[in-house]
């Protein structure tokens, strides 16, 4: 399967879920079903690959309504469909950027650790995380404007959003008559939040903190131990003594291995009285 289609998608089984022994976590997944998103996140099927690669590959937005074709044939996405198969919520605020700042502040808060803005938020994109404010702050939205935008998004030429909903998008291919999907595949089970796929990335995350937390000293000792020893002068190399020379003008001071042994003449004797 193109992993394009899967890379940012996130189905949740509620049933295994609610289960679970984490009060925080399962009041989180209750909060997603008392806003209406239940239905999105935690339905299932299988997934067409080649129907939705060329569904996307002919797709565009006309008045509002996302069409394209698959195998010739039709196929139109409304926002009403949208809402209706998935049963979100048409009241509440269609713009989060209309979430007051002092609920953004908060859930700042709420969502880091240490004071500190967790590390998995940089890779949230701003609205992402707007709609998890409104969720935690209990803000209504108009769930099925601001998903049903993410898919025109999808489709629009130029647009930096990727490409994803393929459960969503094949549920309601599946639905559209006299259409031919194809062969079919199973979603991938890791890409399904279970109790145990949580609990995992709840240890993960812990053994994270810790980490971090006891490296930070560490590190520090040695920046100051850097910084100590930049302040010192470097400590000059010892080099046997040198001896200094007289410096007599006109005169050269012989050097040791020039000393031989030269014979020199008692006295000067006259060459007429040899």
């Amino acid at each position: 399967m193109a992993s394009s289609l899967i890379i940012n998608t996130i189905q949740v089984y509620f049933d295994s879920v609610l289960e679970m022994e984490n009060e925080g976590m399962v009041a989180m997944f209750e909060a997603l079903i008392s806003s209406g998103l239940s239905g999105f996140l935690g339905c299932s099927s299988p997934i067409f690959e080649t129907a939705l690669v060329e569904f996307f590959h002919n797709a565009s937005v006309r008045d509002g309504v996302v069409v394209s074709t698959i195998q010739g044939k039709p196929v139109a996405i409304s926002e009403e469909l949208f809402a209706s198969t998935f049963e979100l919520p048409l009241e509440g605020l269609s713009d989060l950027h209309e979430v007051s700042q002092d609920l953004v502040l908060e859930a700042r808060r709420a969502f880091s650790y240490d004071g500190k803005l967790a590390g998995s938020f940089d890779t949230v994109t701003h609205e992402r995380f707007l709609m998890m404010t409104a969720i935690y702050g209990g803000v209504p939205i108009n769930k099925s404007k601001i998903l049903f935008k993410v898919i025109k998004d999808m489709v629009t030429p130029g647009s930096k959003q990727a490409r994803g909903f393929a459960v969503q998008i094949s549920i309601i291919l599946k639905g559209t008559p006299d259409l031919e999907l194809g062969e079919s595949t199973e979603f991938p089970p890791l890409k399904i939040l279970t109790a145990k796929i949580v609990g995992k990335y709840i240890a993960i995350n812990k053994n994270i903190v810790v980490e971090d937390v006891e490296d930070e000293p560490v590190m520090e000792n040695q920046a100051e131990k850097k910084k100590a020893v930049s302040k010192k002068r470097p400590a000059s190399t010892v080099e046997p003594p040198v001896a200094k020379r007289n410096k007599t003008s006109g005169i050269t001071t012989p050097v040791a291995t020039d000393l031989t042994l030269v014979a020199v003449a008692q006295e000067a004797v006259p060459i007429q009285m040899i």
